[in-house]
């Protein structure tokens, strides 16, 4: 437990964000008085000094301050509070962590607005490293990010919209899986049921879009190929008769390889999918049973050259690096056998303990990974996108990750996933369908989001659908944002 206690301002967020940077992974509570027992981080906004103070059972033990002029806007404000845990915390524990005061999933996303406001490259990077400490690798990497991403927003027109069908059935749940995702096993007997409301719902969508241009349709889960081949071809089947699915991009999340088929990857190239993803999350076979995965290695190689020999050109592979157990010639051989099937996007992930995970539950039952050894994992996994002809396209960073870092994805030129740009950048109106999806309407002029969200239970779902319908109808602005 850590707890924390705010004088002079009331920058909570910003305070336990930064604190959880240095503490990953544990409890915090905000407190009017230091704690007798524990640590405790004051934060302090008074008579122009921004202070950081340091207790260990109820006695100050580190101090560090700064002072600032008065008038300041809230901006500044937040850096100056972030900064001084930053520096008070980093003298405590050794550590320096890269991203510096960024806490937040979008680095690039700064340094597309520093660039839309006309400053240069070099403005861009000495505004992360000397104002944010960003380090200066991070801050060439976020540029990097941030120019490939314009190119892609840059195409986008006010009528364009992207769709989002989720299915949310696994064979089994992963060690640090937090998706809204259910046992197929279990829910086998539901799954018709569940397409069949869930189709009620795409036809409103679908007589909705019509007054846009719909750009990209992303079908995630859960893993979408844990659908039988039969069930598979009805959903692709009703897809392509309420949407004009050609000029898109077209993404199946395939997923897990034990539940891809030869058969499933035909129907796809069949019904127009264009992009799928083949995930191994890992190509060490003692690492996949660690995280229960009921396939080998094996099978990835195989389902990956069944993708390419019934002709899909656009495989995305996912990777998490940190992974229980995991050392970074573990990543080196993942590579090197990643390298090997020669996959034209891939999507590096550092792991991050969800709260919603089994392996937040087992925590302390598994070693992580420390943020050097991570590091060292993220500079191998960045030199074999390299010999691989790939360049970082898009960015981000989530909560509880292991050593703070981030999560990118690599591609071939023109072979860029367009979606995940779209929905992390939130440039562009995502209509979703389906159990735990969420609709996320962005006003392009002025950027304003407004989020209709569909209930997580498989159960609730099927019984509520005419509901979900009704919230769309609610929600969603007549004729779009005209």
């Amino acid at each position: 437990m850590i707890y924390y206690i705010l004088q002079g301002h009331e920058l909570q967020n910003d305070v336990q964000t930064m604190i959880q940077v240095f503490y990953p992974n544990l409890h915090y509570n905000r407190r009017d008085e230091v704690a007798p027992l524990g640590v405790s981080v004051v934060s302090c906004m008074e008579k122009g000094i921004a202070s950081a103070m340091l207790y260990r059972d109820g006695e100050k033990v580190l101090e560090w301050f700064t002072e600032y002029q008065d008038g300041i806007v809230e901006k500044e404000e937040k850096r100056l509070v972030k900064w001084a845990i930053y520096e008070l915390l980093k003298e405590e524990t050794g550590l320096r962590p890269q991203w510096g005061l960024l806490t937040g999933v979008r680095p690039a996303k700064i340094i597309s607005g520093l660039l839309a406001e006309g400053k240069d490259e070099a403005f861009c990077l000495a505004y992360l490293t000397k104002d944010y400490l960003v380090m200066e690798h991070k801050a060439k990497l976020a540029l990097a990010v941030a120019k490939a991403e314009q190119m892609i927003l840059g195409e986008n027109k006010p009528d364009d919209i992207s769709l989002y069908i989720g299915i949310p059935f696994c064979p089994t749940r992963c060690l640090y899986c937090s998706f809204t995702s259910y046992p197929l096993a279990q829910y086998k007997n539901r799954v018709d049921e569940y397409l069949e409301a869930m189709f009620l719902e795409l036809e409103y969508l679908a007589a909705y879009a019509k007054d846009f241009h719909l750009k990209n349709i992303y079908i995630g889960g859960g893993t979408p190929t844990s659908l039988s081949e039969q069930q598979l071809k009805r959903l692709l089947d009703k897809v392509a008769m309420l949407f004009d699915t050609k000029n898109m991009e077209y993404t199946v999340e395939a997923g897990r390889p034990d539940t891809i088929t030869e058969e499933k990857l035909r129907i796809m190239k069949e019904y127009g999918v264009n992009r799928i993803s083949i995930n191994p999350q890992t190509m060490n076979e003692e690492t996949l049973d660690r995280i229960g995965r009921r396939h080998s290695v094996e099978d990835i190689r195989r389902v990956f050259h069944e993708a390419r020999a019934v002709g899909h050109e656009n495989i995305n592979m996912d990777l998490i690096l940190g992974l229980p157990g995991e050392k970074p010639q573990d990543v080196e051989n993942t590579m090197q056998e990643i390298m090997a099937l020669a996959p034209d996007n891939i999507t590096v992930h550092t792991l991050a303990v969800k709260r919603a995970s089994r392996l937040k539950e087992e925590f302390d039952q598994h070693t992580l990974s420390t943020a050097e050894s991570l590091e060292k994992m993220l500079g191998i996994a960045a030199e074999y996108a390299w010999k691989m002809g790939m360049e970082p396209y898009y960015m981000y960073r989530q909560k509880n990750m292991v050593g703070n870092f981030e999560n990118v994805g690599y591609c071939h030129p023109g072979k860029e996933g367009k979606y995940n740009v779209q929905i992390m950048e939130e440039k562009q109106t995502v209509l979703a369908a389906g159990a735990g999806a969420s609709t996320k309407v962005v006003d392009p002029v002025t950027d304003k989001i407004e989020r209709i969200f569909n209930v997580k239970s498989v159960e609730d779902y099927i019984t509520r659908i005419e509901e979900m319908i009704e919230r769309k109808k609610k929600g969603l602005p007549k004729g779009g944002w005209k």
